[in-house]
């Protein structure tokens, strides 16, 4: 078996698909450090600059005093505390994809949706989910074992021929909001309004809108959204800048999940203190107007200063701003390069884009600056002409 492993770890490695970790030697900011080099960084999704937020800092300080480290059980034993309630009905209110709305916080985005597709659809139901979903939605809906169906990409008309095929018992349409890879926005209406008229639900993973979108309240509030049969899932790892998820629906949905939802049943509960820090984050994110200027700012003189170099820029009004190079050889060359010039952009390789679509995500955060965008640009515009 060892040699097997090696041999296909060979093949990988040969296809330039090998992926390594950085160790990074500071805090998460809009630059960091790697052993003695400093780097501006467009690789994460702390798209308000929250996750070294001196508030979240003092917050995360003073709720471990008073709540501990860990929370010692899972949710259903003696994991849940008072944070934990509270930062829920916080959250239920905030986003409120329904009215009475409810909501219930997981350890993360992945689990989350787990818990969804595998708690509500099963063996005689059927999901839609559209093609450039997070992984975790496609893995939520093969562990349900309900018959899944891809649509093209946003592509509306397909979903409702689809859709008025199935005898299925329950139906869900599975979506992204904001497309992790791409930018793009998710065409909420369109799909809610297919999910009234086929009797579906609608689950939206709002992992990169949540906290930029709608005021900070995420894509259903971007649209003016709210619905009985939305299940809405969103974390608190990007935005927000801490770490974990949570689900918001209907009361009846929530409870179904409580008692039902093996990733939520079966694993221990995230500390009270990362809760309780949470609280404080949720307070930046609706006092964030500021930061969410700052942001639009950044994105609009990104794509203003993009327009000349020679690769495909990904139409997104999001922090998301995808640079298609094609080959992954190309996408790998050109991270490197931006690299050597101390600046971070990771190469996004198959399969986690199409083959032939390789390309440099450059996510943008509230905390950089013009002049890093500036400096981003002209590290572009170096790389392009070497190329």
């Amino acid at each position: 078996m060892l040699a097997e492993l090696d041999a296909a770890l060979g093949e990988r490695r040969a296809s330039g698909l090998m992926r390594e970790r950085r160790v990074i030697d500071s805090a998460q900011g809009p630059s960091v450090r790697i052993g003695e080099r400093e780097f501006i960084a467009f690789a994460s999704n702390d798209y308000l600059g929250l996750a070294n937020a001196p508030e979240l800092v003092d917050a995360l300080c003073h709720a471990a005093r008073a709540w501990g480290v860990g929370a010692g059980a899972s949710h259903l034993i003696v994991g849940h505390q008072r944070p934990h309630e509270l930062l829920e009905q916080e959250l239920a209110d905030y986003v409120a994809p329904c009215e009475g709305a409810r909501a219930l916080m997981l350890s993360s985005g992945y689990l989350a949706n787990l818990a969804i597709l595998t708690a509500l659809a099963g063996r005689n139901d059927a999901i839609f989910a559209d093609r450039l979903n997070h992984a975790c939605l496609t893995d939520g809906a093969l562990l349900s074992r309900a018959t899944l169906t891809r649509y093209p990409h946003c592509d509306v008309h397909a979903l409702r021929e689809a859709l008025a095929t199935t005898q299925a018992r329950r139906r869900f349409i599975v979506t992204d909001a904001v497309f992790s890879m791409d930018g793009d926005i998710a065409p909420l209406p369109e799909l809610l309004a297919v999910a009234h008229a086929h009797d579906a639900w609608l689950v939206v993973d709002d992992a990169h809108g949540f906290g930029v979108l709608g005021g900070g309240r995420g894509s259903l509030a971007h649209f003016g959204l709210s619905s009985e049969r939305i299940v809405y899932m969103g974390t608190l790892g990007k935005a927000a800048g801490v770490a974990g998820a949570f689900i918001a629906a209907h009361p009846l949905v929530i409870e179904t999940l409580v008692q039902t939802a093996r990733p939520y049943i079966y694993t221990t509960a995230a500390p009270a203190a990362l809760a309780e820090t949470l609280r404080t984050a949720l307070r930046c994110i609706r006092d964030g107007d500021a930061r969410r200027a700052q942001l639009g700012t950044l994105i609009a003189a990104f794509r203003a200063r993009a327009e000349a170099l020679p690769w495909t820029l990904l139409a997104s009004s999001t922090p998301i701003q995808p640079l298609v190079v094609g080959e992954v050889e190309t996408a790998v060359r050109v991270s490197e390069a931006l690299a050597a010039r101390s600046i971070l952009v990771p190469a996004i390789r198959p399969p986690t884009v199409p083959a032939g679509t390789a390309r440099l995500r450059i996510s943008l955060s509230a905390a950089h600056t013009l002049d890093d965008v500036d400096a981003l640009a002209r590290a572009l515009s170096e790389v392009a002409a070497d190329a």
